[in-house]
This record gives C-alpha cells, structure tokens and sequence, in this order.
C-alpha cells in the first residue's frame, strides 16, 4: 500500500500589474476627442497586459504645469490607489520632467505616460534588430531630459512595463553614457538607411511603382497586405501589431511589377517625434507613387481616424503623395449604416470577402494610371525584349497585332 502525499496546488498565473489612468479634458484643447483619447489609453494599457481599474478624469482650462492634474485631484487619485491597491497610474498625456516627479512624490507609485506606453508596446512589437535598435533610440531619447530628479522614479521601476528595451541598468546611466549609445545606435541605423536608400534608388530606376499602405493601428493594413502580396505576415486585433517594415513585390494587370509596403500605425496624441524615430517604416511610404489609406469602416471614431491619419501625413510631408482609400471590415459594419465616403477615390470592402480582392486591385489599377503618363507605341514581333519590358513596367491598356505590319499596337501608362 502506497502513501499519497496530499499535494498543494499553487497558482501559477502571473498577477497583471494593476493601473488606474488619468486623463485630463483640457478646454483649450480642441484637436482631439478626449473621450476617444481615454478608450485608446485603455486598448495601449490592456495591450501591455495592464489591469485597469478604472479612470479618474478633470475638467480643466488647461493641463497643470506643476501637477498635471489639478493639485485638488491629487487626493482622490490617491484615494483611488489605496482603495484598489494601485501599481501604475497612466496620464493620457506626455508629462514634463516636473510633472513626473510631482506624481511622483505625492502618489508614490510608478508614473507612466502615454508616450511611455507606447514605447512600451514599441519595445513588445520590435523583432528585427533595426526596430530594437530604433525602440532603444526612441527610449534614451525620452528619458535623457528627465533623468534627474528622477531618483525614486527609476528605483520604483523594478520590473514590469517601463523596463522593457534598455533596461534598469541602461535606465541609471548618466548622460554622458546615453548620449555615447545613442551615437552608436544612430550610427548603426544609418547603415541600413543607406543600404534601404540604394534598394530604394534602384528600384527608381528600374521605374517600379511604389505603393504604401497607411491608416490607423489596428485598421487591417496587414491584413490587405497579406491579401495583395498572398503572404502571411503577423496579422492580429492588436495596436502596433506592425513595426518592423514590410515590402513585397506584386504583379497586377497581368504582369505590371509593382512594389507594396506595409506600415506602422498611427494613433492619436502621438507625437511626431516618435514617430520619427521609427521613421523606416515610413521611409517607404514617403517614397511611394501611391498612399492607400486603410480605414476601419465599423469603428464608431473612423472618422476622427481618418482624419488623425491624414493629419499625420500632412505632418511628415507626405500629403503631396496621391492617395486612395480602402475603407474596411464591411463584415463587421451594421446593415443600416451609411456607406463611408470621401473626397478621394475608395471602395468599401471586407479583407475577408475574396471577392473584394478584385476591387482593390481596379481601385489600384485607375490611381495608378492617374499617376502615370499615357502612352503609344509599336513594337516589332520580333522584339521580345521590349515587349517584355512593357508588359513588366507599364500598365498595358491594350495590345493589338497587326497583321499588314507584323506589329504589336500598344497603348498604356508608364512613369515619366
């Protein structure tokens, strides 16, 4: 007879770091939805495994410069930690080094913005060494203006968001040491800025047409890029799921070779700087012929998306690109829903419905001939070599032979 120790079961699921966020409704501030601005806060802190317990928001003229919150607030967020045993409080803005410690010292805990958050899901998101290296980048270069005063602040990290990317001991380094990896990461990620900008260079001239698919995060860009390059990259309902850059080369119009990019997402209150340091992902984007803007069509904020997007493009000097719009998850749209509109070509379609595919590829296929200069030409039977080319480098229209010539008739679009 065999004796049975009882056994203790232990749970072994890790314990979510549990987050209050704070937002503050600035009256003078008109560009953003605030509403909107707080759901998003949430979808970056659940995406960073956070545990919100709720929010404590303010009405005010302006943001604090002192307190973020006004210094009357500070009591009940503190209340709010005590009673729900608070790890991390999120403010839906970028703090000031003041307004940092400020929290800081009176709340006790770790204070996280919003820039932060997103670095934070930057560094989750990055596999490729160039988008650790441009995570790390964008890190020191946040934290080098806030570094003193910042004691407790750094001891209080310990582990968990906030330390991913350079690390606790990266994040007590002085400045001297920062600025000196900064240079070395700068000077790393230039060499493959120049490797990008001769492939880049090279396909000018080969004459390939470049398009770029841009939106908001989590519109679905992945998801068209998967379907128009028949490839399988990380596609997933989650924000920033794309970071590392993207490209392929596809043929439409029966062998027209064109070039697709997919891109980092964009999101709203985020600052152009960031974005800057990420700028690869856009690189390609700033080079194309063609900008398809993908939309979330069931979101109830598309609109305000949509023109956040646009507002980003405008920002980065990216607004004289000719653009187009797909506006997507038609699945996931209500029946009785107006059909979204704009004021630049779009179709309204589900990347799910493979018949969608096809009006894609047309609303591709008619910016693409906006975009390039018509042409007529005959080409002898006996010139493989150009038929070739044209079939591969222009966008054929019509191709006919005539007999009496022994001629092909081709009319088209090509570059300039």
């Amino acid at each position: 007879m065999y004796n049975v120790a009882q056994q203790t079961t232990h749970d072994t699921k890790k314990r979510l770091e549990t987050a209050v966020l704070i937002g503050v409704h600035a009256q003078n501030d008109n560009q953003f939805n605030f509403d909107s601005t707080m759901e998003e806060l949430e979808a970056l802190s659940l995406t960073c495994q956070l545990n919100v317990k709720g929010q404590v928001t303010q009405n005010r003229e302006q943001i604090d410069h002192k307190y973020y919150v006004g210094k009357g607030k500070i009591d009940e967020i503190k209340a709010f930690i005590e009673f729900h045993d608070i790890d991390v409080a999120v403010t839906n803005d970028e703090l000031t080094t003041a307004q940092s410690k400020t929290l800081n010292d009176n709340l006790g805990i770790k204070i996280i913005d919003r820039t932060q958050l997103i670095l934070e899901i930057f560094a989750l998101r990055a596999k490729s060494r160039e988008g650790k290296l441009q995570v790390e980048l964008a890190q020191l270069d946040y934290l080098l203006p806030r570094l003193q005063g910042h004691d407790k602040s750094l001891s209080r990290l310990g582990g968990g968001i906030g330390t991913r990317g350079p690390g606790e001991t990266k994040l007590e380094m002085d400045r001297r040491h920062i600025r000196t990896r900064m240079n070395e990461i700068k000077h790393q990620l230039q060499t493959v800025v120049e490797h990008r900008e001769r492939y880049r260079n090279q396909r000018e001239k080969n004459q390939v047409f470049q398009i770029a698919l841009i939106g908001y995060t989590n519109a679905g860009k992945s998801s068209w890029f998967n379907v128009l390059s028949d490839e399988t990259t990380f596609e997933k309902d989650l924000l920033f799921a794309t970071l590392d850059p993207k490209t392929r080369q596809i043929q439409i119009n029966e062998g027209f070779n064109l070039i697709i990019s997919d891109t980092v997402g964009f999101i709203q209150k985020l600052p152009t700087t960031l974005i800057a340091a990420f700028k690869s992902t856009l690189e390609e984007a700033k080079g194309a012929d063609l900008l398809l803007h993908v939309v979330d069509a069931s979101h109830p904020e598309y609109r305000s998306q949509y023109d956040t997007v646009n507002r980003l493009v405008k920002d980065l000097d990216m607004d004289q690109i000719p653009q187009a719009v797909i506006f997507n998850k038609k699945d996931q749209c209500d029946d009785n829903s107006d059909k979204p509109v704009s004021e630049v070509p779009s179709v309204f379609v589900s990347s799910r419905d493979d018949n969608d595919k096809s009006k894609v590829k047309d609303l591709m296929i008619n910016q693409i001939k906006e975009a390039l200069t018509y042409y007529e030409e005959a080409v002898p039977s006996t010139n493989a070599d150009r038929l070739y080319f044209l079939k591969q480098h222009t966008l054929i229209e019509r191709m006919e032979f005539d007999e009496d010539k022994e001629s092909y008739m081709i009319t088209g679009f090509k570059k300039q």
